[in-house]
């Protein structure tokens, strides 16, 4: 009787699991997500232009930044489209940077929804350069996570802290 049961359990993770790839991915993308948007919007409106050195983005610019790209050089190719957008340069308050990222971040999660195991070995043209979409997605983390970072320090500066350490 257990060894039928624990066979069953077996069975069942595994055809809950057909995309374990694509399921990680999607995982990691929700987290860089989440504590962007949030990190977004617990910086108050007078910080939108803070920026801790005078060589690096204001906050503002940062946000814009990561909008940007993910339509520029991540999502848009892995979903087959080039975006021309310039959220970087162009919105500087904070409702506007709000507005653009939540955008770009619907606009990641239908790429992100989507994907499958199968698909994610898919090549695409990333513009003269050729790359699975799953490279893509885990390029598109690992650039939301970097800035993340630095984000993380900008909020730490003005005595805001961070979603990932909330509660910690």
């Amino acid at each position: 009787m257990k060894v039928a049961i624990l066979v069953l359990m077996a069975t069942t993770i595994n055809a809950q699991n057909n995309n374990p790839l694509s399921d990680d991915v999607r995982q990691a993308y929700a987290e860089v997500r989440n504590n962007i948007l949030r990190s977004a919007e617990k910086m108050p409106a007078e910080n939108y232009d803070f920026r801790p050195a005078p060589r690096v983005r204001t906050f503002g610019q940062l946000m814009g930044h990561v909008a940007q790209e993910q339509y520029l050089f991540f999502c848009g190719p892995v979903k087959g489209e080039q975006k021309n957008v310039d959220v970087e340069r162009t919105k500087t308050t904070k409702a506007e940077l709000l507005v653009a990222l939540k955008d770009s971040f619907a606009y990641c999660d239908s790429a992100y929804n989507e994907i499958t195991d199968a698909s994610a070995k898919e090549i695409v043209n990333t513009g003269g350069n050729r790359s699975m979409k799953l490279r893509l997605l885990w390029m598109n983390i690992a650039h939301d996570q970097s800035h993340y970072g630095n984000i993380v320090t900008y909020l730490r500066i003005k005595g805001i802290v961070p979603p990932s350490t909330e509660g910690q």
